[in-house]
């Protein structure tokens, strides 16, 4: 079961990338702790590059306080889940302290990465690879 601080004052944003959305609350106290749809940092990310996307939002800015990180992730790939919880930690923290925004928008985490995948055209194989051509 999911561990919820309850009535306690947070700061909540929306982290997006690709079709992966992140909730992110963000509740003050004495160390940094993460849980992810009800799971620990380590075991929701097994990877050390992913863990790395998620906490990179605190690394670059060094907030002055302490936070506890309960996160609702959901859609997309795992690693699309990973930079949604950066995207949404990152846009959170300058909810809290609009002085980290210049920090984060240098580091480029504030920006939603719009890139998505095209559709398949019909005719084609993919989106854009056609069908071998043959003069005969």
């Amino acid at each position: 079961m999911e561990k919820k601080p309850t009535t306690k004052e947070y700061f909540r944003a929306i982290g997006r990338r690709k079709t992966a959305t992140a909730v992110v609350r963000l509740y003050k106290a004495a160390k940094n702790t993460y849980s992810i749809n009800g799971k620990d940092l380590t075991e929701y990310f097994k990877t050390i590059e992913l863990k790395k996307i998620v906490t990179s939002a605190f690394e670059t800015s060094t907030p002055a306080e302490k936070f506890e990180v309960v996160v609702t992730t959901k859609g997309g790939g795992i690693h699309a889940q990973a930079e949604a919880v950066r995207h949404g930690i990152a846009r959170a923290l300058v909810l809290h302290d609009g002085e980290l925004r210049g920090v984060l928008k240098k580091a480029k985490m504030l920006k939603r990465d719009p890139r998505q995948v095209e559709r398949k055209k019909f005719g084609l194989k993919k989106a854009r690879k056609a069908p071998q051509w043959s003069k005969r």
